[in-house]
């Protein structure tokens, strides 16, 4: 299976399945001399990690990250860091009925479709636990921008009805309510939403949006390695994500030039902008204001109520999945979006350093 490495200097390749012994990720790329341990990178996991509320899966996982290779003495190395989590709660056999048929809104059937052949146990990798490789090298990725004074901070925006009210934006929520959500009350709000949901035997959508802050100005490149381009790239491979919105998104067709425009001013001794419809990046590039993503994701497709399908015979059936899953995806799959974005930057960051000769000269004639 090709499609598993992403980036271009900072790289980053996951391996495993959902209910294989382990997964984890190869980050290649990673300069050496960054001060690393599991204790930085356990948080950004256990995020992530399900069972941690009534509207999280119940299968429960430590996600307990080991580092096997790439950092010694508590300082990257610059050669491949290879990291492990050690799956302890797998119930295959949830999963054994579908192994004849084709859930509706998964993987499945396309999988069979490219490969002849699937582990239908969980979905394997198009499970959601591939992401785990995704967001332990996230953390690597965010603790070097941190040092640059780069901040990537992605949050829940709305669930089905329920959005966020901004204006009271506090990180403090994004990290303690169940939902993610920066707003307190729209959180509890988004419960009671998914709580009838659940009764339903249905599942909810969402948005989450990701805030890049500290960004220096020039960083991608105008034509097909634009940072919008690969910003988008980086979410939309996040599984469920449909659509990707870069700043005002799509209410920009149907905005006038005069208001889209962002008037540019000065800030001290800074250009600045007195807007930011743009998302923080012009022409391909970041233009030093804060980046904007926004991503919208469909609602869980492993829903308790019976469906149609069609199973490996081509008959048509009706089918009441089995299991353990998300009423919603959103709230798990926000440190994951954080962590593509911080990939996705320190990887531009990486590139950028050679975009001019005088880089270069003062790089190696200091």
């Amino acid at each position: 299976m090709s499609g598993s490495l992403y980036g271009t200097i900072f790289k980053i390749t996951t391996w495993g399945e959902s209910h294989g012994k382990a997964l984890g990720v190869v980050v290649d790329g990673c300069p050496a001399g960054l001060p690393l341990s599991e204790a930085d990178i356990q948080p950004y996991l256990d995020r992530r990690k399900p069972g941690q509320s009534r509207i999280s899966t119940p299968r429960k996982e430590d996600d307990t990250v080991e580092i096997l290779s790439g950092v010694f003495d508590g300082r990257s190395t610059g050669t491949p860091i290879s990291l492990i989590v050690r799956n302890t709660s797998q119930r295959s056999t949830d999963y054994s009925e579908i192994a004849s048929y084709y859930r509706p809104g998964h993987a499945d059937y396309t999988f069979d479709a490219k490969y002849g052949f699937r582990d239908y146990r969980g979905g394997g990798r198009s499970s959601g636990r591939e992401t785990i490789g995704r967001v332990a090298a996230g953390a690597i990725a965010a603790k070097l921008l941190n040092l640059l004074g780069i901040r990537v901070t992605a949050y829940t925006r709305s669930i089905g009805p329920v959005e966020a009210d901004l204006s009271v934006f506090d990180r403090e929520a994004i990290l303690s309510t169940p939902t993610a959500m920066p707003d307190y009350d729209a959180s509890a709000r988004a419960e009671s939403y998914l709580k009838d949901t659940m009764a339903e035997l249905d599942s909810a959508g969402g948005v989450m949006e990701c805030l890049v802050e500290g960004m220096p100005a020039g960083i991608g490149d105008p034509v097909f390695e634009k940072l919008d381009a690969n910003l988008s790239k980086a979410v939309m491979s996040i599984g469920a994500v449909k659509a990707v919105e870069i700043g005002d998104g799509i209410l920009v067709s149907h905005a006038k030039g005069s208001d889209n425009n962002d008037a540019f001013c000065m800030n001290g001794a800074a250009v600045s902008k007195k807007t930011n419809h743009a998302g923080g990046i012009l022409g391909g590039m970041s233009d030093g204001t804060p980046i904007l993503v926004r991503a919208h994701v469909k609602p869980t497709p492993s829903i308790f109520r019976p469906q149609e399908t069609v199973d490996k015979n081509n008959r048509e059936i009706s089918v009441q999945i089995k299991g353990r899953h998300d009423p919603v995806i959103v709230p798990r799959a926000v440190v994951v979006m954080e962590s593509m974005v911080a990939i996705t930057i320190a990887d531009a960051l990486l590139l950028n350093m050679s975009a001019r000769t005088e880089h270069i000269v003062d790089f190696y004639k200091k």
